[in-house]
């Protein structure tokens, strides 16, 4: 009787546990409401950002011959990401791992992600929309460094071989299970991938280009660039918080750093420009506050407020110096400070993480000041293999581009305005 008893216990229990088990497999595996929901909304977010956000930003820099070609080249590299990641740049991105380089391209054309495929606890379809505006600014962010000279056919055929070779790699490596994911490399969400990515472009390119006949940065409307600014700003609680791919503390986290960082940034350049030229000027504080929400993007998720002011500060006082400073001694043309501002706070950003990551934030992320030294020497590791890998690709793209069509606009087009020569319109008909 006692070892029916026991028997039947034991049988009991063992159904039981294979019950329970059972349930969290089919609970991991269940899509999740709340994060799907923030999700979508911060996908929508991240789109923002690039049309109208970055073509506002952009197109109220530049002078007014020259807006709707500034303003197209944001718009026609969001269309074109927007079908190429689909063909073939997810896939390639997130779809495995082939060395660590690059994945495969067993998912082209989303095969095989069907309506119930998850990523985590929300769609795989929603996962590679999310991915897919993250390539798509990325791309834009390089055409502000190339305005005003280059040819709009060129710069079609940059946007496709440029997102191909470039960022599809680096995105496979840093997020996609690639090499310097295996090697520790943080970036939360897009320091190394996005802004040193685009920022050593913008360098190479304005280098092969050349410097425009007027090199003056003469903004055209500084309200068109305040709506820009605060659009991207608010698009990029989407692009940091929405990195945590749902609804939980981390993206809250990421959430309070971005706005903190962004404005310590903003007031950081406001003051040094203050102390410096004796006049606060509406365009520094814009530019503070990009170089801050730049800065703390890889770190958003892995650091504690303390390092998002750090964070927010540095590189308010470094970028301004970067483009008032550094760029006049060095002579390079980059028209709307693409390396100066993206370039620079991204580099620093994602070094500095390294530096402030805290593991009471996020255990995937411990830096130097919490006893990971490590952690320093990896990051650096990460932009440096990034920044030879983007300026040995970049220059080659541009050396190919040549070999079909002439890059840069005639001078006389310069002259007159891409907007007529180009496009047959202009922005202002008053």
């Amino acid at each position: 009787m006692v070892k029916k008893v026991v028997f039947s216990l034991t049988l009991l229990s063992l159904l039981f546990v294979s019950s329970l088990n059972a349930f969290a497999e089919q609970s991991q595996s269940q899509i999740d409401k709340g994060d799907t929901a923030w999700m979508i909304v911060s996908t929508a977010l991240v789109m923002l950002m690039t049309v109208p956000g970055l073509a506002l930003f952009y197109g109220g820099l530049v002078k007014k011959k020259d807006v709707l070609n500034t303003i197209a080249m944001s718009f026609v590299s969001y269309c074109i990401v927007s079908f190429l990641w689909i063909v073939y740049g997810y896939s390639l991105s997130f779809s495995g791992d082939i060395g660590g380089i690059i994945g495969y391209l067993d998912k082209a054309f989303l095969k095989g992600v069907k309506i119930e495929s998850l990523q985590g606890t929300i769609p795989e379809v929603l996962f590679s929309m999310f991915q897919l505006t993250f390539a798509a600014i990325t791309v834009a962010l390089v055409s502000g460094a190339y305005i005003e000279r280059i040819r709009f056919s060129a710069w079609i055929l940059f946007s496709i071989l440029w997102m191909s070779f470039v960022y599809v790699p680096v995105a496979h490596w840093v997020w996609g299970g690639g090499f310097l994911a295996k090697m520790g490399a943080l970036d939360f969400a897009g320091g190394t991938v996005v802004h040193v990515n685009a920022g050593i472009a913008a360098l190479v390119g304005v280098l092969m280009l050349g410097k425009r006949k007027n090199t003056m940065l003469i903004p055209n409307n500084l309200t068109l660039v305040s709506i820009g600014t605060a659009l991207l700003w608010f698009g990029w609680f989407g692009f940091n918080a929405g990195s945590a791919a749902s609804s939980n503390a981390v993206a809250a986290q990421a959430f309070i750093n971005t706005n903190t960082a962004a404005a310590v940034a903003a007031l950081a350049w406001m003051l040094t420009e203050w102390i410096i030229t004796k006049k606060p000027t509406v365009l520094g504080i814009a530019s503070g506050i990009i170089a801050g929400l730049v800065a703390i993007t890889p770190a958003a998720g892995f650091v504690n407020i303390t390092g998002s002011v750090m964070i927010g500060a540095i590189a308010g006082v470094i970028c301004y110096f970067s483009v008032t400073a550094m760029k006049p001694k060095l002579g390079y043309d980059d028209a709307l400070d693409v390396f100066g501002i993206h370039g620079l706070a991204g580099i620093m950003g994602a070094i500095l993480t390294g530096v402030f990551a805290d593991p009471s934030v996020n255990e995937a992320g411990k830096g130097l000041l919490y006893g990971n030294a490590k952690q320093v020497l990896i990051q650096l590791a990460a932009v440096g293999v990034t920044m030879l890998y983007t300026a040995i690709m970049t220059c080659l793209i541009f050396l190919i581009i040549r070999l079909f069509m002439k890059i840069r606009v005639h001078e006389e087009d310069e002259i007159i305005g891409l907007d007529s020569s180009a496009h047959g319109e202009k922005a202002y008909n008053l």
